[in-house]
């Protein structure tokens, strides 16, 4: 069974564990999603069956703002991220659209270096999208999937804010869609997603909504997809602080704009795809004002991820085997 038509859904999303380098909480939370995590993917849905996908990537960056380059210094970055995570397709259908879920779960280990030096290893925020549908529209095409994500506070918090490890100490909603042509190869897609967080359950600060885009423009030849993709992030609402930072508020905007390209292979059983990013955008802006500068800052940098999709189980692995045919 060939797995092309799995390959780009099977995207797990992961959080970014240098919480105090982007937007928001002083000491802070960040994103919950990895910018660019949908490259690649497409609004389509595999044979029915139930999948499992493996990620593994890496993040080198250095801080970059209005505090860093007001002191002239970066401060490095390093990320490594491992997901494991299960797509099901029951084969159901729902007011014209094919019904599918997913649950990931993200572990991390990252670095940030001097003057901060910390390092943070543990489990992410599960992520888990109960209810996906994905619409074929007629012979033209084009695909619509629509669905809501959800990352549960069950990660490694630690420390006096829930801010020292991987995990975080809110819930976060991500409504999601993904708008796709897939026809003769192409892969023309572009997934949207948003996330909503509720306020951290030990401080009460509140991180602004954070808007992505990601991109992606593939061909399949053969077994081989190739193409270039790329990425929006950007907080696009303001945090809401509270009296335990004495109102003090972390980075209020950023943007982030990367691109590259994407590589994919179909084996058969198994199917195997690598991208690789570099942010050539990086902004920050609205933090308290620190010694007369703004406090904001956020990693610029290259992300390479590579991603490992197979089947786990088919409805027709159960069908008895029917008497008088042989192989």
């Amino acid at each position: 069974m060939s797995l092309r038509g799995a390959l780009p859904i099977a995207v797990a999303v992961v959080l970014l564990p240098w919480r105090w380098a982007h937007a928001t909480e002083p000491g802070g939370i960040p994103q919950q999603t990895k910018a660019g995590v949908f490259a690649g993917a497409s609004a389509g849905v595999p044979a029915p069956g139930l999948y499992m996908f493996n990620q593994v990537f890496t993040v080198q960056a250095n801080v970059t703002g209005p505090i860093t380059n007001s002191i002239g210094k970066t401060t490095p970055v390093q990320g490594s991220f491992d997901v494991q995570g299960l797509l099901f397709v029951p084969g159901w259908t729902f007011l014209g659209a094919t019904y599918d879920a997913v649950i990931a779960q993200p572990v991390s280990t990252a670095s940030i270096g001097a003057p901060v030096n910390v390092g943070l290893t543990g489990f992410h925020n599960t992520y888990f999208a109960p209810v996906e549908l994905s619409w074929k529209l007629g012979d033209s095409g084009f695909f619509v999937k629509s669905g809501l994500a959800v990352f549960a506070p069950d990660g490694s918090i630690s420390g006096p804010t829930g801010n020292s490890g991987p995990g975080s100490p809110f819930w976060t909603f991500q409504p999601e869609v993904i708008v796709s042509y897939l026809k003769d190869g192409w892969n023309l897609s572009a997934a949207i997603y948003e996330e909503f967080n509720t306020a951290n359950s030990i401080t009460g600060y509140r991180t602004g909504d954070i808007l992505h885009a990601d991109l992606t423009a593939t061909k399949t030849f053969g077994k081989w997809t190739v193409g270039p993709i790329a990425y929006y992030e950007g907080q696009v609402s303001n945090d809401r602080s509270s009296a335990f930072y004495n109102y003090a508020l972390g980075t209020q905007r950023f943007t982030l704009l990367a691109a590259g390209g994407l590589v994919a292979y179909d084996f058969g059983p198994v199917s195997v795809a690598v991208w690789a990013t570099e942010e050539f955008l990086a902004k920050a802006s609205g933090a308290t004002v620190i010694g007369g500068v703004d406090s904001s800052s956020i990693p610029k940098g290259a992300t390479v991820l590579a991603t490992l999709s197979y089947r786990l189980w088919a409805p027709d692995d159960d069908a008895p085997a029917r008497p008088g045919i042989h192989k």
